[in-house]
């Protein structure tokens, strides 16, 4: 009988495509993947240094495993385990800790998976990694959308980031290898391919390319596909590359563009790389270059010295732009980061009343956004899951649709014409001459 090993992503796509290639790793050791909730022989748990939770939260997922079975193998690695390997590893029930780059090691560096009564610490600085850990989705993740990494690490010094710390400096997959990858996704049946990293918009910065060329590339491939970026830092969004996004099919019409804060004064602190000038004219010419373009923004509010007055004008900001949804983050102070020295810090539950009205401004954008694509065609490609006789999938403009079940049409690229919204989902008929099959 084979053991059984189970996984759990905390943080970025980025993560999960790593966490699938580790996965795959495992399948080719005679290992059988299963959910984290059921019983297992190892579990692994890759980890984001983003929150200031991550040790608490690092804690609950392995006792929970443990309670599942406490003879299982504990792993952890990610982010977390790269900036805090001591911490971890005196968490009670860990056995082995493994850094950014030994995470892709996995069977060279273990022996056996046997409970050790101390935590093994396998974690090089990350000055040290030049290693490029390939990673991507895998057959065993029966998805219709796929992950694929083609970058990793930051030259970037937010002054409240720690991913520099955990992740190393900006490197890139050759654009062959890439495409190497992308096929084989493509021939998996992966209908829908995203390409992650730490900072995709640097790609190829270091081996004469570009985001842009490279994706150029990708939309020539043979094969029913479509290409979603994920998060591109303003500064790194070309001319080019909103014209490719608007001229070829085989491109989602959607960007998740990083804004942090809407107050000058703030984003300076944060040592940002545009101004707020800056990113409203993006916005601007991109929503005129792809006028269905769905943009997300990443926002912080509690920065150190982040008055009333500044969180209003980051508010007002967005409030302004037509953007379609946002990703907001309460601020927490992260060790070895600049920020965690500024002065004026905010209230913690000042933090979260701001985190609460951001969030409202964004379900209002999102429905705004909706309301503006009612009664359009979209392309939808429909998971494969069957929930109580209805199948729900994504546009290229990221939003979520739902339809009565039908089985021919999973995994398809399927025109889907919107006619209204169900709380977060927008429903509609499906537009073709199959749609009658069962």
């Amino acid at each position: 009988m084979k053991n059984k090993v189970a996984f759990q992503t905390l943080g970025c796509k980025l993560n999960f495509s790593e966490t699938s290639t580790i996965g795959n790793q495992f399948a080719e050791n005679d290992f059988h993947v299963v959910d984290f909730k059921d019983k297992a022989d190892v579990y692994v748990l890759n980890t984001c240094s983003v929150t200031e939770t991550a040790e608490k939260e690092c804690r609950q997922i392995i006792r929970r495993a443990l309670r599942q079975n406490p003879k299982a193998y504990i792993i952890v690695t990610g982010c977390y385990a790269q900036l805090r390997p001591e911490e971890i590893a005196n968490i009670d029930g860990v056995d082995a800790v493994l850094g950014s780059s030994e995470k892709f090691n996995l069977f060279s560096i273990l022996n056996n998976f046997e409970k050790q009564e101390l935590a093994c610490i396998y974690v090089n600085p990350i000055e040290e990694t030049t290693h490029f850990g390939i990673a991507h989705s895998t057959d065993s993740d029966s998805r219709t959308r796929a992950f694929l990494k083609i970058q990793d690490g930051c030259d970037y010094n937010c002054s409240f980031c720690t991913i520099p710390l955990a992740r190393g400096s900006s490197r890139s997959l050759t654009a062959n290898s890439v495409i190497e990858q992308f096929r084989s996704l493509v021939n998996h049946g992966y209908k829908e391919i995203i390409l992650t990293g730490v900072n995709v918009g640097d790609y190829g910065k270091n081996i004469n390319s570009s985001l842009f060329e490279l994706v150029s590339q990708l939309i020539n491939i043979e094969g029913e596909f479509r290409i979603r970026i994920s998060s591109v830092e303003p500064n790194l969004i070309t001319g080019d590359l909103l014209q490719l996004i608007s001229k070829s099919d085989k491109m989602c019409n959607h960007l998740h563009i990083p804004l942090q804060s809407g107050s000058p004064k703030i984003l300076k602190s944060m040592q940002r790389r545009y101004t707020t000038n800056d990113y409203k004219n993006l916005i601007f010419k991109a929503k005129k270059v792809i006028p269905d373009l769905s943009v997300g923004v990443d926002v912080i509010v509690g920065f150190p010295s982040e008055t009333e007055a500044d969180f209003i004008q980051t508010h007002n900001f967005l409030r302004d732009l037509p953007v379609s949804y946002l990703h907001v983050f309460t601020y927490s102070e992260r060790p070895d980061t600049t920020a965690i020295n500024l002065p004026s810090p905010v209230e913690v539950s000042e933090r979260k009343r701001r985190n609460n009205i951001l969030r409202t401004l964004s379900e209002k954008k999102k429905k705004q956004f909706y309301s503006e694509i009612d009664d359009t065609i979209q392309q939808v490609l429909f998971e494969h899951s069957n929930n109580n006789g209805m199948m729900q999938g994504y546009t290229s403009n990221y939003i979520k649709v739902k339809a009565e079940f039908n089985e021919y049409f999973t995994n398809k690229l399927t025109p889907f014409i919107i006619e209204g919204t169900d709380s977060d989902v927008c429903s509609g008929k499906i537009l073709s001459e199959k749609m009658q099959l069962t």
